[in-house]
């Protein structure tokens, strides 16, 4: 399948174009980045095409994968699918929700197939514990931990003004979400929602499965508090997420297969557009409570 990819910032850079580049089944076919010489820079290092028109990306390849901001993504997302491109795209898959209804409409009435990359479900031990909790079932809360140092280290992502704008409620929250909503259904409604130090975000959300999760985010913690728990009580005990045993770039090589495989079967996978929206919808609710 030849792939387009959308973007040059770090994340394209370190995930999205080597995984590409060195996927067995892909043809890395070009890049296309708002800014033309970054554009041009990475596409020479990983011997494929800079593109200046992103339409003219659209009509060379079968698939575009996405590494910009969540509200730049659905735009050209939407125009991707409306090509006949399938959609790997990035979380969140946007910053409102009729920007993220478009792109879902988009790709179902174009048939084409979508993935978006939440890293933790594309990792063998996260996916497994999933599928073995979900089948546990009898689970009373859960907890969620997703504390990042972002803007307390030179990490490379400090200069995303869409996380800077946004915080940890849109840029960590999808992570959570992911592994928290096929445990323990879908959220009912958003019951409280606080703010902590810097862009910490406290969430309690009610889900159909009949549990409570409550919800800490950060991108502002201190390094040395820095890290992520996730855990389950229910009749079955206590259960933690598992630590991953690699990082986001073989991840990604998997949700490269998925697409793959959901574009070959017309199968729909998880974590389609549509979970993506799903996601964007309870972000949006809980940020208009935060906002309140």
């Amino acid at each position: 399948m030849r792939f387009g990819l959308l973007g040059t910032g770090p994340w394209a850079q370190m995930v999205h174009a080597p995984a590409l580049g060195g996927h067995e089944d892909v043809e890395f076919a070009g890049v296309w980045g708002r800014r033309p010489d970054a554009a041009k820079d990475l596409a020479d290092r990983h011997g494929t095409r800079p593109y200046d028109d992103v339409d003219a990306l659209f009509a060379d390849v079968d698939a575009i994968a996405v590494a910009l901001p969540p509200d730049v993504q659905a735009p050209l997302a939407e125009r991707a699918a409306r090509a006949g491109c399938h959609l790997l795209l990035d979380k969140p898959l946007a910053m409102s929700v009729p920007q993220g209804r478009a792109v879902v409409e988009a790709a179902r009435e174009s048939g084409v197939a979508s993935v978006v990359f939440f890293t933790s479900r594309f990792q063998p031990e996260a996916d497994a514990w999933i599928a073995e909790q979900a089948a546990t079932g009898g689970w009373f809360t859960a907890r969620a931990e997703w504390l990042g140092a972002v803007f307390t280290t030179d990490s490379p992502f400090s200069a995303s003004l869409w996380r800077r704008e946004k915080g940890a409620l849109w840029d960590v929250g999808p992570h959570a979400l992911s592994l928290l909503l096929p445990v323990l259904g879908d959220v009912r409604r958003v019951a409280a929602a606080a703010t902590g130090p810097g862009d910490t975000a406290h969430l309690v959300l009610d889900h159909a499965g009949g549990a409570s999760s409550t919800l800490t985010l950060s991108l502002t913690a201190p390094p040395a508090a820095a890290g992520v728990t996730v855990e389950l009580r229910g009749e079955a005990g206590v259960t933690s997420l598992p630590e991953a045993a690699d990082d986001a770039l073989p991840a990604y090589g998997r949700a490269v297969d998925a697409l793959l495989t959901a574009a070959r079967t017309g199968r729909p996978h998880p974590c389609d557009a549509g979970f993506g929206q799903r996601v964007t919808e309870i972000l949006a609710a809980a940020d208009a409570l935060l906002a309140d």
